[in-house]
């Protein structure tokens, strides 16, 4: 139990929920949605990436050589929702990166249900998409993914 609130504390202050999107003419709404929880840790601290993925038992870890980190990375809709979700909905995060993480699992949870297939659910992503990250470089507005959505 101990180590599983060392993580969350951990994640509080080195972790990222985030939700980027694609222009895809190829999906139904022309949207692809890619949320990701992630921690970086320069190369020195390259453990406790790993222990990140043990403990999770999901996920990968690759290595950028042009700032040194580590980073670990969860992608899957179904681990996130079966395996990261739950962690944090237990061990709950104490920074304002609760409100990311609120945010984030309402997304992730519209996505497993198949809601980000009808123009509904999609617009709910978007929207909800604005609380997650709001510092972040977005690639897309919440207006110009609207219109992608809309046709």
């Amino acid at each position: 139990m101990e180590m599983a609130s060392y993580i969350t504390g951990f994640v509080d202050g080195e972790g990222c929920f985030s939700v980027s999107f694609s222009k895809r003419e190829k999906m139904k709404l022309g949207i692809e949605i890619r949320p990701s929880f992630s921690v970086s840790q320069h190369r020195r601290n390259k453990e406790i990436i790993l222990y990140l993925q043990k403990f999770f038992q999901c996920g990968g870890v690759r290595y950028s050589r042009r700032d040194q980190n580590f980073k670990y990375e969860v992608r899957s809709i179904a681990d996130i929702v079966k395996k990261i979700i739950p962690h944090f909905e237990k061990y709950e995060l104490q920074t304002s990166k609760k409100d990311d993480f609120n945010a984030f699992k309402e997304i992730c949870r519209l996505i497993h249900a198949n809601q980000h297939l009808n123009k509904t659910g999609m617009m709910r992503i978007i929207e909800l998409s604005e609380q997650v990250n709001k510092t972040g470089n977005k690639r897309y507005d919440r207006k110009t993914l609207l219109k992608f959505v809309a046709g």
